[in-house]
């Protein structure tokens, strides 16, 4: 019998950029490069965290978000 994994299944966030940050907030554009995105329709994934889930918060409105459960 093959045994069950004990880890906790880790949360990934795919991130999609959407909306162009031209003419927005400096920080919102540096916040736009630190996840990583550097093209409209890129698509990155992170895995979850609090640091994540409020760089999200600022940007959301230039972002499209789809959570999954990595196995």
């Amino acid at each position: 019998m093959p045994k069950k994994s004990t880890a906790p299944k880790q949360k990934v966030v795919r991130v999609t950029l959407v909306k162009s940050p031209i003419g927005y907030s400096e920080r919102h554009k540096e916040t736009i490069r630190a996840l990583g995105l550097r093209r409209m329709h890129q698509t990155v994934e992170h895995v979850d965290s609090p640091t994540l889930r409020g760089m999200l918060y600022k940007v959301g409105h230039l972002v499209e978000v789809v959570e999954e459960v990595e196995a």
